[in-house]
């Protein structure tokens, strides 16, 4: 048993939540830097709280890797300012027109638009100013970390494929292919990278990477069916976000296509799936795997 994992998961990710939220905290200027507006609003989102999920996977796969992989959370950190950055773009009027977000209202409510449209470009830039600076990192794979994330971000096959699927999406008949062209790229494709990055940052064998790619995909299929799920069976006060959105704006969600008791059996399947994946890594993976049983059985 490593050290780290001498702890429960929620105290480890508690842990992780706070090294995660400080190495944000010295990349992201300070509000008071100028313009103030765009640092107020960049940091309104960021530090809103969440889980930081995609950070956290990115660390335990590098440490899945090599246990002593020092500086990982600042690449970690990239991860989380394009989620945030796709946030904020999703509750915007134009997309989703949400009023509430990480509960708290969303970022266009409080700063107005415009503001809040400068907040997710300036996340997003952001980002790969970091992994372009991460100290002590060979210039050859820092290369790699900025393919890995700008392709998973992008439009083939990356989350913004998966939003403009699941905005062409809506109103037409809910179909298995058109569900799963939609939440492998906009869910799966940020969170299969998670765990690729943490990976490639720590030096991992080709074999080493396959086996955590795998992970990733069937742990981001397991989040977005049950994020589907809790959107319809727990309240906004619960979730943080406004509960019943994706049945109003009928947007093809795993519950709409197969009902809720067969999709909690698919997330089920995928856990198992992510589990028989991670073989390769005997008890160095153990973190992984109670992150995917979290995935699953989390309520919010």
């Amino acid at each position: 048993m490593t050290k780290t994992q001498q702890f429960s998961l929620q105290e480890y990710l508690a842990e992780q939540v706070k090294v995660v939220d400080r190495a944000l905290d010295e990349w992201v200027p300070v509000e008071t830097v100028a313009p103030e507006s765009i640092h107020r609003a960049m940091r309104y989102s960021l530090f809103a709280g969440g889980k930081r999920i995609r950070p956290i996977l990115a660390i335990a796969a590098g440490r899945a890797i090599r246990e002593d992989t020092v500086g990982i959370e600042n690449a970690a950190c990239a991860l989380e300012l394009i989620h945030t950055y796709s946030l904020i773009h999703d509750d915007l009027p134009a997309m989703d027109n949400d009023d509430l977000r990480r509960g708290r209202p969303t970022c266009h409510k409080v700063f107005g638009d415009a503001l809040a449209v400068l907040a997710g470009d300036a996340l997003l830039t952001l980002a790969f100013e970091v992994l372009s600076r991460l100290p002590g990192v060979a210039a050859e794979r820092k290369i790699r970390l900025v393919e890995e994330l700008s392709r998973a971000s992008g439009t083939v096959g990356g989350m913004i494929a998966g939003q403009v699927h699941d905005i062409e999406g809506e109103r037409q008949t809910p179909t298995a292919m058109l569900l799963e062209s939609i939440h492998r790229a906009k869910t799966g494709a940020l969170l299969r990278a998670s765990v690729r990055m943490g990976a490639i940052y720590a030096g991992a064998s080709t074999a080493e990477l396959a086996s955590l790619s795998e992970y990733g995909e069937h742990a981001g299929l397991a989040f977005q069916i049950v994020d589907d799920v809790l959107d319809v069976e727990e309240s906004s006060e619960a979730l943080g976000k406004t509960a019943g959105k994706d049945q109003a704006q009928q947007k093809i969600t795993f519950p709409a296509v197969y009902g809720l008791e067969r999709s909690r059996q698919m997330a089920e399947d995928e856990r198992e799936a992510a589990h028989a994946a991670l073989a390769l890594f005997g008890d160095r993976a153990g973190r992984l795997r109670q992150i995917a049983d979290f995935i699953v059985k989390r309520k919010a």
